[in-house]
């Protein structure tokens, strides 16, 4: 058996011919960056292919989520997931609010929200909920808490590109909602990111504050940042967008198979369909009973790292669990004992869209055999 390695997850790149064309049309322009025609263009497209009303684009996900707090002014406490990627909380520290952690439900991997009003104190002012893997966190749900509190909500969709829920786009959730585009999204600049709101003059501060504060030649209205997407990556969006339905497409598929192939393999748990959810396909997580299983999640990631398949535990270890966070009192294990248990037994499996069917049944037959499971039927 060809034992070429298997990635985690691997880039689907617009053609390069069209590339070039776009970096030949920045070339006689001149013009890099400082919010140029390809930057104007996508944040145009964005918002009309996710059906938004603003998208401000940025360099990367965590300075477009860390502007948003900004542009919120959050201070105080903030509640948010211990389940995620080090940038939710890293944001929050970073404007200088100190991060409360609500434990999660095993179901879906999104905050508990029966959990976040014990949490509550007179110093919370916001909630940073994670849509995990792109699925819904309970919007209804947090956004009663937040009215009743008076507390604002600024999701971290960075997995949520394209996913909708409840016949709206995942990302028209919230206060504000902030997207990645990181080079592993289902929809990529290479780098870069962006905050989505409904709210037009938060839309215009947010421009403000990612571009130093400057409101014109001699006017500065705030103390920003340099947050902006450039014209090169701009122009690679607009081509990765082109073809981001197709990309989605097949990883449904690619979703679709594996869950066939890993059906009946006791001890393996995956995440289960919701009505009037609309998913990217962009993750594929499994979580390990090891009783059930009869391994580890541990020992299935060295059997599958023995076979040359990368396979990724995310989220571990927990972000409650770093040293600049551990001695929070809601960092205490006890507080969090879903979390801990969800992030010791998760697997990402690979996932993009050029993964194909000799692949997929590598990567489930090495699963297959470590689990004791017999063959399945062609």
């Amino acid at each position: 058996m060809n034992n070429d390695p298997i990635y985690v997850t691997r880039p689907s790149l617009p053609d390069f011919d069209e590339f070039v064309a776009s970096l030949r049309s920045i070339w006689q322009s001149r013009q890099l960056t400082n919010v140029g025609p390809f930057h104007e263009a996508l944040e145009h497209a964005l918002a009309e292919y996710l059906g938004v009303e603003h998208v401000s684009l940025f360099c990367n996900g965590t300075i477009a989520l860390q502007v948003g707090l900004q542009a919120l002014r959050i201070a105080g406490e903030v509640i948010t997931t211990p389940y995620s990627f080090p940038a939710t909380t890293h944001v929050i520290y970073w404007n200088r609010c100190k991060p409360v952690f609500c434990d999660i439900d095993s179901a879906t991997c999104n905050l508990d929200v029966s959990k976040i009003e014990s949490l509550i104190t007179p110093r919370t002012t916001a909630i940073v909920p994670v849509h995990v893997y792109g699925t819904p966190c309970d919007t209804d749900a947090i956004a009663r808490i937040a009215d009743t509190y008076g507390l604002r909500v600024i999701y971290d969709a960075a997995h949520a590109f394209g996913a909708r829920w409840r016949g709206r786009s995942l990302v028209d959730y919230g206060d504000l909602a902030m997207l990645s585009f990181h080079a592993t999204k289902i929809f990529s600049t290479i780098e870069g990111g962006a905050l989505v709101t409904r709210n037009a003059q938060l839309k215009k501060r947010i421009d403000y504050l990612k571009n130093f504060g400057i409101a014109g030649e001699t006017r500065v209205v705030a103390p920003g940042t340099n947050g902006k997407l450039n014209e090169l990556q701009a122009a690679y969006g607009l081509l990765q967008l082109k073809q981001v339905d197709g990309n989605i497409a097949k990883c449904a598929r690619i979703a679709a198979r594996y869950r066939a192939l890993l059906a009946d393999v006791r001890g393996l748990r995956m995440l289960h369909a919701r009505d009037e959810y609309t998913p990217n396909h962009s993750y594929f997580p499994v979580f390990v009973d090891a009783v059930d299983f009869g391994l580890s999640r541990d020992d299935l990631y060295q059997a599958l790292r023995n076979a040359n398949i990368m396979t990724r535990r995310y989220f571990y270890p927990l972000i409650s669990s770093f040293a600049s966070y551990r001695n929070l009192p809601s960092a205490k294990r006890d507080n969090l004992p879903v979390a801990e248990a969800v992030c010791e037994s998760v697997l990402c499996l690979p996932m993009y869209p050029d993964l194909d069917e000799r692949t997929i049944g590598r990567i489930c037959g090495v699963i297959r055999d470590a689990a004791g499971a017999p063959k399945p039927a062609a």
